[in-house]
């Protein structure tokens, strides 16, 4: 089964990175330089180490659910959104993720813990699943959300 991965979109931060540290502390968002593994959640990509990036407080999942989340996540700036169709990007086949489906009223029907090196196949499982809509994929140690599967 075809799948599309997508990455959060590029235009919903591009504002933090004119802001002083006061504004971004405002906005509940703060500047940081990275450190091995400060993934971007717009390109899914990781941020080199001395990169600058933002972490910002982010609702992934602005449904009227029990399931409705939000949590923080790392940004960089001048990034494209990843949004391909059955490729998965580097920055998650290390890690370990949580796979999770959704219907279309935001309630969680199905969940899978994974290696990133073989997520495809939990991809393919969940998709399988007729009630789920949509996935989300998070890192599963800090539990941030990480991309946005749907069926391609």
């Amino acid at each position: 089964m075809s799948f599309r991965i997508q990455g959060l979109p590029a235009e919903s931060f591009t504002h933090l990175f004119t802001m002083s540290d006061s504004e971004l502390a405002a906005a509940g968002a703060v500047r940081r330089v990275a450190d091995n593994g400060s993934p971007c959640r717009v390109s899914l990509t990781d941020a080199t180490p001395g990169e600058e990036v933002i972490l910002v407080n982010y609702e992934h999942h602005a449904v009227s659910s029990p399931y409705r989340m939000r949590f923080a996540i790392f940004v960089r700036a001048g990034e494209t959104t990843f949004d391909q169709v059955d490729t998965v990007p580097e920055q998650l086949r290390g890690r370990v993720l949580a796979v999770r489906a959704f219907d279309a009223e935001g309630m969680m029907v199905a969940f899978e813990l994974t290696k990133g090196a073989i997520v495809e196949q939990a991809i393919e499982r969940l998709l399988a699943d007729e009630r789920a809509t949509y996935l989300h994929i998070h890192f599963a140690a800090p539990g941030c959300y990480a991309a946005k599967v749907v069926r391609a």
